[in-house]
């Protein structure tokens, strides 16, 4: 159920958009994070087929890290389920003839409204002032969709947004319902969500390189903008639109993996997933930036004034991009469709399997923040957007590289690879392992906590209070591990030294699950196991010795002659 994952799409519309200045830090986070940790969570879940809580079996004093990852995930699923629910009103409101975006004139447009189609007639006559204007599509995001001139703040939500309010509902329904079988039906949930909107990618492709000035917008996308790499927010961005778009951290890739059988080939998944994520998003920025380049043209505006990062781009930009082609309504919902199967995509993928302790279970949807389908929600949407993935996941990531290579042990680690693979990973792997995925992940939070920015949505600043709970909100799920090794520490005995490193050490029952799989160290520590080798298991069962079980003799040997080595 390990699609090629095309929330990469979805992550070009709600992250930094910032064309070829994106592109080089998001290839090198990709090589140096991206591929590395990925496969480091699939090993972990394929191994042990453990979930994310259960997973710190190889060192309970580090548990926390599983519960910091679970309280991430709730809090992403609820912001995550708000855009579904933008989407589907959009999705709904393309059920039309005529886009209701697309002309001003509404109940909602104001004064400073002006249509594109008077801007192309007068570029063909006389200019017109853009200057202190608002686009039909703008207004209708703002002011009928999110209402916002109903609320003055983040503290002040204004009336109820029924409308949205039903949206919300349908998308925690579509979700629960999505995961409500556990992994049979949220995995062929993700085969359909994975795949199909790569159909409706191409369609977009196809049509947007075919229009006229698609090529200003290409050339903007390919064009490297080097001023924009002194920034940490690009590095930021990048290394979370890796984890986002992979589900890197999220605990997914754990709960997934560890369906797999004991020797499924995750070394050739991890490339497979990961590079086609790669040229994903190479055709997601053609397919943007083509239709940015014919809206550039048709505005008589440059491209980086058309294109706009977060919400605005996938909410107001190509929706306005929609209204100037032909059949507009037919376009938007093939967009918006596409925008929903990603969303759906994302939400099953890190959810657990189990929808009664789920976030996206009916439970989950009322343990959210009743705001949402307020006026104020979408500075909500911001502050949960801001805060509630970026330092708690950064966090976690590194949590989870340091407690695996240097507590359990990178040796320990590899060799068991080797019994899942019959191979050990390359020192590529080691080295990002052990040095240069925590080191860069260090390097970006330091300097992100350095160069702090205050969240803001448009002109709107965010009050101290709010960017206070914004912080809480990060730090919380960073606190759940020394508090998880405080629960450890005090079930131990002995002096407090003793005490940690007892905790420290792999529980019992750490290993694989079934005790044919079970070698070396792992022998006979099966609850209710009876076999003094699992490996005669399998020659009596089986006939013989598998090149598996070739593997189970080589690493037996090895732990051997280490055990010999640290006697002398």
């Amino acid at each position: 159920a390990l699609g090629v994952g095309p929330a990469l799409i979805l992550g070009l519309f709600f992250f930094s958009l910032l064309a070829g200045a994106f592109l080089v830090p998001y290839f090198i986070m990709l090589a140096i994070c991206g591929i590395p940790i990925f496969f480091m969570e699939l090993s972990l879940g394929q191994f042990s087929s453990l979930g994310p809580l259960a997973v710190w079996k190889i060192s309970p004093l580090f548990k926390g890290i599983g519960m910091g990852t679970i309280l991430i995930v709730s809090l992403v699923a609820i912001y995550y389920n708000m855009i579904i629910a933008y989407v589907l009103f959009y999705l709904f409101a393309s059920l039309t003839s005529d886009l209701p975006w697309q002309h001003c004139g509404n109940w909602w447009n104001t004064d400073l409204c002006l249509d594109h189609h008077v801007i192309k007639a007068g570029n063909a006559t006389f200019p017109v002032n853009t200057s202190n204007t608002v686009s039909p599509s703008e207004e209708y995001w703002s002011r009928y969709v999110l209402h916002i001139q109903g609320s003055s703040g983040i503290g002040d939500p204004g009336r109820i947004r029924w409308n949205l309010c039903l949206c919300l509902l349908l998308s925690w329904t579509i979700v629960y319902l999505c995961i409500l079988k556990g992994v049979k039906s949220s995995g062929k949930v993700v085969y359909f969500t994975a795949t199909f909107p790569y159909l409706i990618l191409v369609m977009l492709l196809i049509r947007g390189v075919t229009l006229e000035g698609a090529w200003k917008g290409i050339r903007f996308y390919l064009t490297p903008q080097f001023d924009h790499l002194l920034s940490s927010k690009v590095w930021i961005e990048a290394a979370l639109q890796i984890f986002y778009s992979l589900g890197v951290g999220f605990g997914g890739l754990l709960t997934f993996a560890s369906y797999n059988t004991f020797h499924q080939n995750i070394y050739r998944d991890t490339f497979i997933v990961t590079l086609g994520n790669a040229i994903t998003s190479i055709l997601a920025g053609f397919a943007i930036f083509s239709v940015l380049g014919y809206m550039s043209q048709e505005l008589g505006v440059p491209v980086n004034q058309v294109a706009k990062a977060g919400p605005g781009l996938a909410f107001v930009v190509y929706p306005q991009a929609m209204t100037m082609l032909p059949l507009s309504p037919f376009w938007s919902f093939l967009f918006f469709f596409m925008l929903l199967t990603l969303g759906l995509d994302s939400q099953v993928r890190a959810e657990p399997p189990k929808p009664e302790v789920a976030p996206g279970s009916p439970g989950g949807g009322l343990r959210g923040p009743s705001c949402p389908f307020r006026a104020g929600g979408m500075y909500w949407l911001v502050l949960l957007d801001d805060y509630s993935a970026g330092f708690g996941l950064m966090v976690v990531v590194i949590a989870t590289c340091l407690v695996v290579t240097r507590v359990y042990g990178i040796k320990r680690f590899c060799r068991d690879i080797h019994m899942m693979l019959g191979f050990k990973p390359g020192p590529y792997f080691r080295a990002c392992w052990m040095v240069l995925s925590p080191a860069t992940m260090m390097a970006l939070l330091v300097y992100n906590i350095i160069k702090y920015q205050p969240s803001e949505y448009g002109a709107y600043r965010f009050p101290a209070w709010a960017e206070a709970l914004g912080i809480l909100m990060g730090l919380f799920s960073c606190l759940m591990i020394p508090a998880g090794m405080l629960v450890a520490v005090l079930r131990e005995e002995g002096t407090l030294w003793e005490r940690f490193q007892q905790a420290s050490r792999p529980a019992m029952d750490w290993g694989p699950s079934l005790e044919e799989n079970r070698t070396g160290a792992y022998v006979a520590s099966l609850a209710g196991s009876q076999s003094p080798k699992p490996l005669m298991v399998h020659m009596r069962k089986y006939g013989g010795i598998t090149s598996y079980e070739n593997t189970a003799v080589e690493v037996d040997r090895e732990i051997e002659e280490e055990e010999e080595e640290s006697m002398m």
